[in-house]
């Protein structure tokens, strides 16, 4: 497990991809395998977490194989032909791909016990296991709700009308993956709406999905049982992680890179509109749409950020890219004020408390809350010079990459190996643009 250490080097200049979308790879290996006949998947995030959910889909019966960096082939089973895997699967660190497949497996007649790592055993999943109990399946979870726990699938799953009690994608899709193999309509309604892949991909797969609002509630209504058609996937680069680069850019004096195809999801998109508010030079081009998502490059050039008291998007839209918004704040002149903040709390890490923690280390004044966090900002460089725990925490190891870039003294990060899960390559590509970031012992 070595430390990444952290320190100011030079301003980040030149063109760069980021791997793909975390939220999209997942559902499209997923997708694939329960289509009847031959995908191909391109540009998919070969990180540690996608790895996890092929490896499960493979476990479960479907023909899931690489054929070259970022190429991969499924071989789909049909929906309603999972089955019952040899072993227990080990998730990792995927709390997506957990709740998913949870929703996959409840209305299948298949019996499936899962496991993860310290993190994703920590993280509950009580918020999917309701939805899908209501459906016919049953679990037995340790303590209830946490990993590892096994899921027996209904032989007759029932449809259900369900409003979900947080901004959740994971839930919804959760909902609607189950709802897949369930006779009948399944009904998910959301307060706010959440990133909308799922839909998007079954659609296009051919299943028969609405999506309206109605009592101000956004709502989708899926038909069972479909017969999903195989389909080409090609996944655009992923805006969580191109949130690090866009704040590393915005911050450090002198900066100008481009981040090409990077998923323009207007659901996805809260940390773009975010730093804009704080004053961030991001210039959007070449504007498109690959595999029925928007994508765009962006040009992301230094500027002297402020700090916000409201944000002109909701939480929801952003939720994973706080931990890095949060070290933009502070080294934005003035205070910033973020509320919503309850979902930080059951990430990999409780992400609101961890990183309070750290700023705090490396010398940023702060005030935490239950759902809140305010940062004042120190108008240029931190003190820096502390250690950081990441809990496991992918978001966690790259946020503090990037805020040890406007440091006076070097942040250490205690485990490099998180990042693994979402970004491989990004120390390669921080170093790359001219950051200054080495493994340490």
């Amino acid at each position: 497990m070595p430390s990444l250490i952290s320190s100011s080097h030079s301003p980040l200049r030149g063109t760069v991809k980021v791997p793909g979308d975390k939220s999209i790879s997942h559902r499209s290996i997923m997708l694939s395998a329960l289509a009847v006949g031959k995908s191909e998947v391109t540009g998919l995030l070969e990180g540690e977490d996608v790895l996890a959910t092929a490896a499960a889909m493979r476990a479960m019966g479907a023909r899931v194989e690489r054929l070259g960096e970022g190429h991969w082939v499924v071989h789909g089973v049909g929906i309603g032909g999972l089955q019952t895997p040899d072993d227990v699967i080990d998730m990792g660190n995927s709390g997506t791909s957990t709740r998913l497949i949870m929703g996959l497996i409840a209305s299948h007649d298949i019996t499936v016990t899962m496991t993860g790592d310290a993190s994703l055993r920590g993280r509950p999943m009580g918020r999917v296991i309701d939805p899908l109990t209501a459906m016919g399946a049953d679990f037995s979870a340790r303590d209830g709700k946490f990993l590892p726990l096994t899921v027996t699938g209904s032989q007759n799953p029932l449809p259900i009308d369900y409003t979900t009690p947080m901004a959740s994608a994971q839930v919804k899709s959760a909902v609607l993956l189950a709802g897949l193999n369930t006779p009948g309509i399944t009904t998910v309604r959301e307060k706010v709406a959440t990133r909308d892949h799922t839909e998007r991909m079954l659609k296009s797969m051919g299943a028969e999905i609405e999506t309206s609002e109605e009592d101000g509630l956004y709502v989708v209504r899926l038909t069972g049982q479909p017969e999903l058609k195989p389909v080409n996937f090609e996944v655009p680069g992923d805006v969580s992680s191109s949130a690090f680069l866009l704040v590393a850019a915005s911050i450090i004096p002198g900066s100008d890179i481009v981040i090409e195809n990077v998923g323009m999801n207007p659901l996805r998109t809260g940390v773009v509109h975010a730093l804009k508010a704080m004053g961030a030079d991001i210039e959007i081009l070449n504007e498109r749409t690959l595999g029925g998502e928007p994508v765009a490059d962006l040009r992301v050039r230094a500027a002297k950020l402020k700090g916000v008291s409201e944000l002109p998007v909701d939480p929801s839209t952003m939720i994973d890219e706080f931990p890095v918004l949060f070290c933009a704040a502070a080294v934005a002149e003035g205070t910033s004020r973020f509320t919503g903040l309850e979902e930080l709390r059951v990430k990999e890490s409780d992400r609101l408390a961890v990183m309070a923690a750290g700023l705090k280390a490396n010398g940023v004044e702060l005030s935490e809350f239950e759902d809140r966090i305010e940062i004042k900002g120190a108008g240029g460089k931190v003190t820096g010079g502390g250690m950081v725990a990441t809990h496991l925490d992918h978001r966690i190891a790259m946020s503090f990459s990037v805020l040890g870039q406007m440091a006076e003294s070097a942040i250490t990060i205690d485990d490099a190996a998180p990042i693994q899960t979402s970004f491989p390559v990004f120390i390669d590509l921080m170093t790359g643009l001219g950051a200054g970031l080495a493994l340490g012992g």
